[in-house]
């Protein structure tokens, strides 16, 4: 069999990098459809389907190495494993990723079907279904989907509120089809062939301009303050019981220094179970809260007398004590799977617990400061049919993280970019209260309309609008994108047997 050239896996691995400037910080969306493209002309100049499959696995570890180093930052610095070890599993967690463009590398050169056929619609749609495949394998990890580097400047993004996350993948893919195609070698012989999918291709990103005019929701007629706390709590002093009373005092004062009618907490903002936090604490909190006449929201850890433990936010205030428990657990952080298998190799992270319960999938919207709000904990906002469950009975989105974990890293402004993703889709603000970074407010357009700085302890304070309303994504979800794709794919298998004239 031949083997791949080393040029050929070097310049993929290339791609693959350079493709996560596309994604935040950097934000040069107009990259991703071209850096595709150049991935999509090396798979069609491959000679055998195992020849694409590697270059798609070279493309899929320089775009994961590239994009999620941030998890050695996780292991090493913060988990205390060993640097070796981290970095080994750091770059066993990137070759599992990169699986799955080398599946799709393998079946671009397997199927034979007509060129447009294989590149606009065939392709595209594996990979967009892949990509949602990844979204919930093992839980999930859907980290650097193609979709999200659309968010939210490209007029792609206009598609985010109709067919959600996966949606916009498929159309980013289907781009970089076209201008495969228009790149070959032989595409000046092919003009009259491509023509028709360029002009496809430019009405499809007009309309997605247009549908960014598009109002899908509206405000509920009040104006609501809000106060983000941000406590830039250091990740290894956070768990520290000497530094406990300090954090308490820290918090204290953040929340007692605004005048907001909705004061928001990052996740375990109070590390120390909740029926171990005085009463006294928890009522002085309240009792600010009441004279704002609204409510403060705290993430807390809770621990139940039947010994399960949850990671949680609580409702102090205004109104009875409500309480959101985190349901879509981070594997190794949260919780342990396989752990007979794997029990060894976690035992060497310096992470606190690791064996929280699930919350139910059917909380309901928590009632506070007049509004009802939608709370997420941590990447439970990267899964977007689950954020979608409270809605449109939600007004508001909140998530609460605590990125520390990550460092100085890309990971904080990754993170807010899957957040104004969530925004996009359901046509709602979206505050975010964090420990170290992002935190921010995100209007229904996805923009960021106020942000703290990383690494700074601060309030920040904003005005926003409770809204109502459902857009075509939550009501649908992802079925109509998931749906059109298989769709595509039983089309295109169909007109590639029909006999030829």
């Amino acid at each position: 069999m031949p083997t791949p050239r080393p040029l050929l896996l070097g310049m993929a691995a290339a791609i693959g990098a350079a493709t996560v400037a596309s994604y935040a910080p950097l934000g040069l969306f107009y990259l991703a459809p071209v850096a595709y493209a150049a991935l999509f002309l090396l798979w069609q100049r491959a000679t055998t389907p195992r020849e694409a499959a590697f270059l798609g696995f070279a493309f899929g570890l320089g775009w994961f190495i590239t994009g999620v180093s941030w998890v050695y930052v996780s292991l090493s610095e913060f988990g205390a494993m060993p640097s070796v070890l981290a970095a080994a599993v750091t770059l066993l967690f990137c070759a599992y990723l990169a699986l799955h463009p080398a599946l799709i590398g393998y079946l671009s050169q397997r199927l034979a079907m007509p060129l447009p056929l294989k590149w606009i619609a065939f392709v595209p749609a594996a990979f967009t279904l892949l990509e949602w495949l990844r979204g919930w394998l093992f839980t999930g990890f859907p980290w650097l989907n193609p979709g999200y580097s659309q968010a939210p400047s490209s007029p792609l993004a206009g598609y985010a509120p109709v067919l959600g996350l996966h949606g916009v993948t498929l159309l980013l893919l289907a781009t970089a089809g076209v201008l495969s195609l228009t790149l070959r070698r032989d595409a000046p012989l092919r003009l009259r062939t491509h023509g028709p999918w360029l002009i496809a291709l430019m009405a499809v990103w007009l309309a997605g301009a247009a549908l960014k005019t598009v109002t899908w929701t509206e405000p509920t007629g009040t104006r609501l303050t809000v106060s983000l706390l941000q406590g830039n709590i250091a990740q290894d002093m956070k768990w520290r019981e000497d530094q406990l009373r300090a954090t308490l005092a820290d918090y204290q004062a953040l929340v007692t220094g605004t005048r907001s009618r909705l004061i928001i907490l990052p996740e375990t903002a109070l590390p120390i179970f909740l029926r171990d936090v005085p009463e006294s604490y928890l009522e002085t909190l309240a009792a600010h809260a009441r004279e704002n006449n609204g409510d403060v929201l705290v993430g807390v850890p809770e621990r139940l007398s039947g010994g399960s433990y949850y990671n949680s936010v609580i409702s102090l205030g205004s109104t009875e004590r409500q309480t959101y428990r985190k349901s879509h657990l981070v594997p190794f952080g949260e919780f342990i799977p396989l752990r007979p298998l794997l029990g060894t190799l976690v035992s060497m992270l310096a992470i606190p617990l690791q064996d929280f319960a699930r919350g139910s999938e059917d909380q309901q919207p928590l009632q506070v400061a007049g509004e009802r709000v939608a709370v997420n904990i941590c990447y439970e906002d990267a899964f977007g049919e689950e954020i979608i469950r409270q809605l449109p009975q939600a007004t508001l989105l909140v998530n609460v993280s605590n990125v520390a974990w990550f460092g100085r890293s890309i990971a904080p402004q990754q993170h807010l970019q899957i957040a104004q993703m969530r925004a996009l889709e359901t046509g709602r603000y979206m505050l975010r209260a964090t420990n170290t970074g992002m935190t921010a407010v995100i209007n229904p357009s996805g923009q960021v309309e106020a942000v703290a700085p990383e690494f700074t302890r601060m309030t920040l304070t904003h005005t926003v609008s409770g809204m109502r309303g459902a857009t075509p994504y939550v009501r649908w979800g992802n079925f109509p994108p998931l749906a059109l794709c298989t769709l595509l794919i039983g089309l295109t298998f169909l007109l590639s047997r029909r006999p030829r004239k």
